[in-house]
């Protein structure tokens, strides 16, 4: 069992274990080393390693420490500084490099920071390596002999000109591939670039198609990332957007892979209206493979209604990206994301893209000459309630009569127009249960007594 890399990579306190100096060092041998070890089976080559980071205070010195101790174990190692993950999944891809390695907590506060591994097919590192490197981690607590000063840490000449041309080449290929014969004059845009990753590259993407761009939240100052701003807070980009009179409005988290969305009435538009949308664009032109689409557990039975409408079929993963590509993977499926705004388009790329989710989506407005706010016309969000139980064991709910016996009678009771999920929390002892159906006050009602029966048998 893997305990520092969950389903988004290692993440914690930036300069606390795991995101102390030392540790980040031993990573960075460490995935050098497997690295190393995979190569001399084949090419018998050192590994090529590209690395990128968001805008944390914390990221520049995690960084160096990463790349330090990769080259200690012989690796060669380039840096593509502040630019998005997704970004740095192209450039491993492109520069055929063995791995990239972002430094971003993503939607977290800048306190934390994070590690994520892409393979250069753009999936997240394998859990065998993953493992591997815990276990040169766990071998190493205690020997700070290799700590990095953060203090001491100075960005060098050769490697800023060298980022910047890795950031161009990412930004030229949204522009010349991604974007092609898309021209957005005409249209206005207000950009919330979370204070984060996108701040210098989501702006100058959009204004080189045209558009007439609006930025607000783009000044990072090492603290202000994510803070009141970007996909987590959308008040504040719905309130531009109105002010503005703009087209439209997305919102980004602080590494931009993700998008939000809010249309030209500031109506937010969430993951799963934009899965709704980009599914009848895909479909229409016979480019939905199997006519399916693939989210989470987490999304609305909405978007499955709206599906089912058109003849189309929602497949649903456990929670995380990593599960939504590996069903694409498996499936063949040509479109697949979660409700946070994560989405992917495979033929596209591996690893979900804010900034390639937003000229897809301002395709379909171009090509279907209308607004967010008429695509995303047959998806209604259903009413939702969630209530958390505190249990003393997380015995499997089929595996207790009561509970399994009350959830029959609720799905029963819900119907083809409801929808209940129980799970477990992964951090905490707690029971969740989830509800969806036309009438809140109804499955409020229903939440509450499965709740009660949970408490009865596991609280």
């Amino acid at each position: 069992m893997k305990r520092l890399f969950g389903t988004d990579g290692m993440r914690g306190e930036a300069g606390r274990f795991p995101l102390d100096a030392a540790t980040v060092r031993v990573a960075g041998r460490s995935l050098a080393r497997q690295l190393t070890a995979q190569l001399a089976e084949s090419v018998g080559r050192a590994p090529h390693i590209v690395t990128g980071r968001d805008t944390r205070e914390s990221g520049e010195w995690i960084e160096h420490a990463f790349m330090s101790g990769a080259r200690e174990a012989g690796a060669q190692v380039e840096s593509a500084g502040v630019i998005t993950t997704p970004g740095v999944a192209y450039l491993a891809r492109t520069t055929r490099a063995d791995a990239g390695v972002v430094i971003s907590a993503s939607h977290n506060p800048y306190q934390d920071n994070g590690i994520k591994i892409f393979a250069p097919s753009g999936r997240k590192l394998d859990d065998k390596t993953e493992r591997l490197i815990e276990a040169d981690i766990e071998a190493s607590k205690g020997d700070d002999a290799t700590a990095i000063n953060p203090a001491d840490v100075v960005e060098d000449e050769a490697e800023a000109l060298r980022a910047a041309v890795l950031q161009k080449q990412y930004l030229n290929y949204l522009v010349e591939e991604i974007a092609d014969k898309l021209w957005l004059e005409g249209l206005s845009l207000v950009v919330d670039c979370a204070n984060g990753a996108a701040s210098e590259l989501a702006p100058a993407l959009f204004e080189r198609l045209g558009a007439r761009v609006i930025n607000i939240n783009s000044a990072p100052d090492g603290r202000n990332i994510n803070l009141d701003c970007g996909s987590l807070h959308i008040e504040g980009l719905q309130q531009k957007v109105e002010e503005e009179r703009a087209d439209l409005g997305v919102a980004f988290d602080g590494d931009a892979d993700r998008a939000l969305f809010v249309d030209a009435r500031g109506q937010f538009v969430d993951g799963d209206a934009t899965l709704w949308v980009m599914a009848q664009y895909l479909s229409e032109r016979g480019r939905l493979d199997g006519d399916v689409v693939v989210a989470t557990v987490m999304s609305n039975i909405g978007l499955e209604l709206a599906l089912r409408s058109k003849g189309l079929r929602l497949l649903r993963t456990d929670v995380g990206d990593k599960y939504v590509l590996e069903e694409l993977l498996r499936t063949g499926a040509a479109l697949g994301g979660e409700q946070s705004g994560h989405i992917i388009f495979p033929r596209l790329s591996l690893a979900g893209d804010g900034l390639m989710t937003t000229l897809s989506l301002l395709r379909a407005m171009r090509d279907g000459e209308a607004g967010l706010d008429d695509l995303t016309a047959g998806f209604t969000r259903y009413p939702q309630v969630l209530v958390n139980v505190r249990v003393r064991e997380k015995q499997p709910f089929d595996e207790v009569e009561t509970i399994s016996r009350a959830a029959r009678e609720t799905e029963n009771q819900l119907g083809a127009k409801g929808r209940l999920l129980l799970r477990y929390s992964g951090t905490e002892p707690l029971a969740r249960v989830m509800i969806e159906g036309e009438q809140q006050d109804l499955i409020e009602q229903h939440a509450n007594d499965l709740a009660s029966v949970i408490k009865t048998a596991l609280g």
